[in-house]
């Protein structure tokens, strides 16, 4: 408990700090708890500290562990950060409160199509290519405006643009352009969200504007 309480306290003090000379409130930033390949008697301890948002990468292990913890805690907030395939999203739709990786006019017409069929709207952040990597998920840059309008016409809530940064470079300018997008392309209220920023650059990122930032080590302990 105390090991936990001490790791949330901390990464709250530094957004926090981070957020004062940004001349932003912390209470404008979402500090999501990365839980994949944790197990409930890990996730408790920081329950038990008052965290609230959590978020998971995979739609079969978050089903395994959070319906139980989620009865038991009804105000938990459950964040999809990972990428989703399109034949999961009816069970995406049922199990979390938003979604941060809609990439893809094919997932967008499996996510309208599961939503309409549940008669629940989740709010989606559009995951953005922002390093333009082969290898990695995210509507490409040029493709962005057209995208969004895409998501508004299948009446799926906006929440704003995601990005993961390429690895072993400096996030910041990655996050910045996130920012100007979002700018250029008219995101205002609720659909300006910035999900950006894990546990090795998240005070850059709030620092750049992200409004939720997910982070995991830095709060769990490195996964063994």
């Amino acid at each position: 408990m105390t090991n936990a309480a001490t790791r949330l306290a901390e990464i709250r003090a530094n957004i926090a700090r981070v957020c004062k000379p940004a001349r932003r409130s912390p209470e404008d930033v979402t500090l999501i708890a990365v839980s994949k390949t944790h197990e409930a008697p890990a996730i408790q301890p920081l329950i038990d500290a008052g965290q609230r948002v959590f978020g998971e990468n995979r739609v079969q292990e978050a089903q395994g562990k959070w319906p139980a913890l989620r009865e038991a805690h009804p105000d938990i907030e459950l964040h999809l950060i990972g990428q989703l395939q399109s034949n999961k999203a009816e069970e995406a739709v049922a199990l979390f409160d938003y979604i941060h990786s809609l990439d893809r006019p094919s997932l967008l017409t499996a996510l309208a199509k599961a939503m309409d069929k549940a008669g629940r709207r989740v709010p989606c952040f559009v995951q953005v290519n922002i390093g333009d990597e082969a290898q990695k998920g995210g509507c490409p840059i040029a493709e962005l405006p057209a995208f969004l309008e895409q998501v508004r016409a299948a009446d799926i809530p906006l929440a704003g643009l995601m990005c993961i940064p390429p690895a072993e470079t400096e996030a910041a300018p990655f996050f910045a352009l996130l920012a100007k997008l979002a700018a250029d392309v008219g995101l205002s209220g609720g659909e300006a969200g910035l999900s950006m920023g894990m546990s090795g650059d998240y005070e850059t990122a709030v620092m750049l504007g992200a409004t939720h930032v997910r982070v995991g080590t830095a709060l769990f302990g490195a996964r063994g």
